[in-house]
């Protein structure tokens, strides 16, 4: 099946999952599609198997202590990575099969806001309010890479894994190869700067040709990621008490969506730049959360409910 515009107007919930106390402040899938990995503001970790119809969660971790946001799958079976939003700052990696924590990543003096992990093999990077982006080996607790920037970061990397993107003080995004990142950004597009909002996540899209910028405003902003320039500018949905709302591509890079305060999803034709639809997940709060499945024809949207979403019609 392809995605069209109708088949996007066509999508409804299929499943609630209502485990959480609090709001599901991050999920991540796995690379095969089939299970979906949450954190949340009530410090459990959740796996829900995602191709079979259980109502519960397949397995429920707690990282109490820490607290857990930005989780991440690595890609090696059953593992995760995750930033901390008690105690400390410090990003930790963590094996599901046994509940053991593999290895830990301190550096960071303030909370980290950003973790990307790389698209083909272990390194990643994490950008914190200590207005620094560091670049990171699984298989070592030191810090590869540091640098410091003016604001607070968000950073992604490329669905190749060669470059990555910062976006810095809500104005500029730069890029960095990253063999060669300490000799600094190779190309740096400034924007025009917003006051009523600051930048709060940036992707690209998987043929690598898009950046998307979200905001804690009422729009966010799809650019060129050779040129830099602006190619729209969406808005019209809530976010009237400057929530972090995530927006995302499809994978086909043709769709861009985004949650609302409303429990409403906004749908964008990328090229476009038309609305496409407005689907209603009868969310109780706000949509923190939303992504497509990477490998199957369905997307997951989260307040402190999951629901899992699927096409009614073939197109």
């Amino acid at each position: 099946m392809k995605l069209t515009d109708n088949v996007l107007r066509s999508f409804r919930v299929a499943k609630v999952f209502r485990e959480n106390s609090d709001k599901i402040n991050c999920f991540d899938f796995s690379p095969n599609g089939e299970t979906v990995i949450s954190s949340s503001d009530d410090d459990s970790i959740r796996v829900q198997l995602f191709l079979l119809p259980p109502d519960r969660p397949k397995r429920t971790l707690y990282s109490k202590k820490y607290g857990v946001d930005l989780i991440r799958y690595t890609h090696a079976a059953n593992t995760v990575v995750y930033s901390s939003n008690k105690i400390d700052d410090t990003i930790r990696y963590l094996s599901l099969h046994d509940n053991k924590y593999i290895r830990y990543f301190p550096g960071h003096t303030k909370r980290v806001v950003a973790l990307s992990m790389s698209p083909v093999d272990d390194t990643f990077i994490s950008g914190s309010l200590d207005k620094t982006i560091r670049l990171w080996d699984l298989r070592s607790p030191n810090c590869q890479g540091l640098m410091h920037l003016q604001g607070k970061p968000v950073c992604s990397f490329d669905p190749e894994g060669l470059i990555f993107a910062a976006g810095v003080n809500s104005e500029m995004v730069k890029l960095y190869d990253l063999r060669s990142f300490d000799k600094g950004p190779f190309a740096t597009f400034k924007m025009q700067y917003d006051r009523t909002c600051e930048w709060t996540g940036l992707k690209f899209s998987n043929d690598g040709k898009l950046i998307l910028i979200s905001t804690n405003g009422g729009f966010i902003r799809l650019i060129d990621a050779f040129k830099g320039a602006v190619l729209h500018t969406f808005g019209g949905y809530n976010n009237s008490k400057a929530v972090t709302l995530e927006a995302s591509f499809t994978p086909d890079s043709q769709f861009i969506m985004i949650g609302s305060e409303d429990g409403k999803i906004h749908v964008w034709n990328g090229e476009s730049g038309m609305k496409v639809a407005v689907l209603d997940g009868k969310h109780t709060g706000p949509i923190t959360c939303l992504q497509f499945n990477p490998k199957f024809m369905t997307f997951a949207s989260a307040c402190s409910n999951m629901a899992f979403w699927l096409p009614t019609i073939d197109d």
